[in-house]
């Protein structure tokens, strides 16, 4: 299977300018279509688990929303799907040697003898982002599409932020909100500071992972902006702990890519790093 590759090859009479973007974690999936000559989105949904799945349930619950909407016998011009879990690492470009991926990656996480593991080199950043994709769920997409890119969330999140949201002279802490996951992107005029990503369970989990990053930062709470987005409002249990010791915190609604017409379906629940590779 091809890690970057779209249906170049395809004849300008057999195109049909239509993007998907699938996202999948263990807690919960959502896709978009986009009209890539109109720039409109034609299409979403998402969906979160009751329970993190394993990744065979998650196989099930992707082959579910992908039937429920009638995409199995679509022929789409680019599909890209999106990996978020917290199974990766951070390298610095220059010390990256793509034959010891399992040795970049061991130290941070469990790794199983099956897994597969990838990479994504981030632009202009001299970073490179080893991770664990769902390779089962990627073997399916294949069997339906052909070729397609895949990428890991951090990538995407990272990648996006720091081209539309890092002007800012001081530094800016990020954090983007799942059902049971939480990345944390901090940045300093265009400059990645940190990123990391966090389990949680309840809302002092939350709060704790949360500062302790800003602790260890050495970021005052008094007066470093966090922005919080994703799937959280004010009047959330997880705000409003963190309001109480983080002074400058706000729900930030990142910017749709400018050459995207929102209009219809309603875009309010799809899911930024969705959003971010149409």
């Amino acid at each position: 299977m091809t890690k970057r590759a779209i249906n170049k090859n395809i004849d300008i009479a057999e195109k049909n300018f239509k993007k998907l973007s699938i996202q999948v974690s263990l807690n919960g999936l959502s896709f978009c279509i986009a009209d890539t000559v109109s720039h409109r989105i034609l299409q979403s949904d998402n969906k979160w688990f009751s329970h993190e799945l394993n990744p065979i349930e998650l196989l099930e619950e992707v082959k579910t929303l992908l039937d429920k909407h009638g995409l199995t016998d679509k022929n789409f011009d680019e599909v890209v799907v999106v990996h978020t879990n917290n199974l990766f690492t951070l390298v610095p470009k220059p010390l990256f040697k793509e034959d010891f991926l399992l040795d970049y990656l061991k130290f941070n996480t469990k790794i199983l003898a099956t897994d597969a593991l990838a990479f994504d080199e981030l632009e202009n950043l001299d970073i490179v982002n080893i991770y664990v994709p769902y390779m089962n769920v990627n073997n399916h997409l294949y069997d339906l599409y052909g070729e397609f890119t895949f990428v890991h969330n951090g990538t995407v999140l990272i990648q996006s932020l720091l081209d539309h949201h890092s002007n800012q002279k001081e530094a800016v802490c990020f954090v983007h909100v799942g059902k049971k996951q939480m990345d944390v992107i901090v940045l300093k005029q265009k400059s990645l500071l940190f990123y990391n990503s966090f389990l949680y369970e309840t809302k002092e989990d939350f709060a704790y992972y949360l500062l302790f990053v800003l602790e260890q930062l050495e970021l005052d709470t008094e007066s470093t902006p966090v922005k919080f987005f994703g799937n959280i409002e004010e009047d959330d249990d997880t705000f409003q702990i963190c309001y109480s010791y983080i002074k400058d915190l706000t729900i930030f609604v990142p910017t749709a890519p400018s050459h995207l017409d929102l209009g219809l379906p309603d875009t309010s629940t799809i899911d930024f790093t969705v959003l971010s590779t149409l």
